[in-house]
């Protein structure tokens, strides 16, 4: 039996991911349900601040197949919310319907869920399996567990370098190390996180735009570290197009799309950063550089997940060197004609 769990339990994964870029904060959940090895309905958390997974599980339940609804089990990724938010909460909607069984892959850490939406569906009775394909449901909302669970936004760390592991030149001139296609990767990538934080030195050399206009989706909040707000007003992250936060040492000031945030020239920058990130609800930050600020957050351990890019094909005589990770086991790699893409995450938690 635990095949078939198992089986629908990939196909609501499947669905839930098809949420991704879309409904943070709230976590991406797909739902199946099945009347006799059939499935008679299915859904997934499209929009934050519409309707979840469940709803529309059940909502696309045909006319004809409605009155098995109460004969059926309704497979969910996650724990079904038992609270008011923006939307009422599902285990209610469970309990209307008379659902007997429910299989849930793995338990919300949002504390006003944590197990309580299990409890209120076994209390009416409700049969309740929780577990199935655990592991793969905690690693898709794994930006949402670990601003839950650690009060921090989970952090990736990006950066493209040389076959000699050069980050840059040595001159002002920009240095193209990552081909076409796997720009349109990064920009996929950017569509999929909270914000982009960049340091000074990048912002000032490189006047990158931080959007996304390679992919489709929803902008990310752009970050820059300017402690003296010295970075001229010309440059793309202050045109205004989208969100920026400037995390600096002299003002708080907000502009249209453009807020100054205050942060402690005696205490950590990074510490500061999360932590404040976490209080305006960002779940997911992309670190894209520089050299400097990626290797302090691979320093002081706080860091997720990283991704490194190699052009095979380029090297230089002469740059700056790129990050070096430390205690990390890559887990995933690709290759996209020049450029070899290597993923790690952190081989002991910190």
């Amino acid at each position: 039996m635990m095949n078939l769990h198992e089986t629908y339990m990939r196909r609501c994964l499947d669905l839930a991911l098809l949420g991704a870029g879309s409904v943070a904060p709230n976590p991406m959940v797909g739902a199946v349900l099945v009347f006799e090895n059939r499935i008679i309905g299915e859904g997934y958390h499209q929009q934050y601040g519409q309707a979840h997974a469940e709803v529309n599980c059940l909502n696309a339940v045909k006319q004809e197949d409605q009155p098995f609804i109460s004969q059926s089990t309704l497979y969910v990724s996650l724990e079904p919310c038992s609270h008011f938010g923006k939307t009422p909460p599902c285990t209610m909607l469970i309990l209307k319907y008379g659902i007997p069984k429910v299989v849930i892959a793995c338990q919300d850490p949002f504390p006003k869920v944590a197990g309580s939406g299990i409890e209120a569906l076994k209390q009416a009775g409700v049969e309740v399996v929780v577990g199935v394909l655990e592991q793969a449901a905690l690693a898709l909302n794994k930006r949402f567990i670990c601003f839950h669970q650690n009060k921090r936004p989970f952090i990736i760390l990006k950066w493209a370098q040389t076959a000699n592991g050069k980050i840059a030149g040595m001159g002002d001139e920009r240095l193209m190390i990552s081909n076409e296609l796997t720009n349109r990767l990064v920009h996929r990538w950017r569509s999929e996180e909270a914000a982009i934080l960049v340091g000074f030195n990048t912002a000032l050399k490189d006047n990158p735009r931080l959007d996304n206009r390679y992919w489709q989706g929803n902008a990310s909040i752009r970050m820059v570290i300017d402690r003296d707000l010295s970075l001229p007003s010309h440059l793309h992250l202050m045109d205004g197009s989208q969100r920026t936060i400037v995390w600096n040492q002299v003002n708080n000031h907000t502009a249209p799309n453009l807020d100054h945030v205050l942060i402690d020239v005696d205490k950590d920058t990074i510490e500061q950063i999360l932590t404040a990130s976490y209080q305006m609800g960002i779940q997911s930050v992309i670190v894209e550089g520089g050299a400097a600020l990626l290797q302090d957050f691979i320093d002081k351990g706080y860091w997720d997940e990283a991704r490194v890019i190699s052009n095979q094909q380029l090297s230089i005589d002469a740059g700056l060197d790129a990050p070096v990770l430390k205690q990390a086991k890559q887990f995933h790699s690709e290759q996209i004609q020049t450029d070899s893409i290597l993923y790690f995450h952190p081989s002991v938690q910190v």
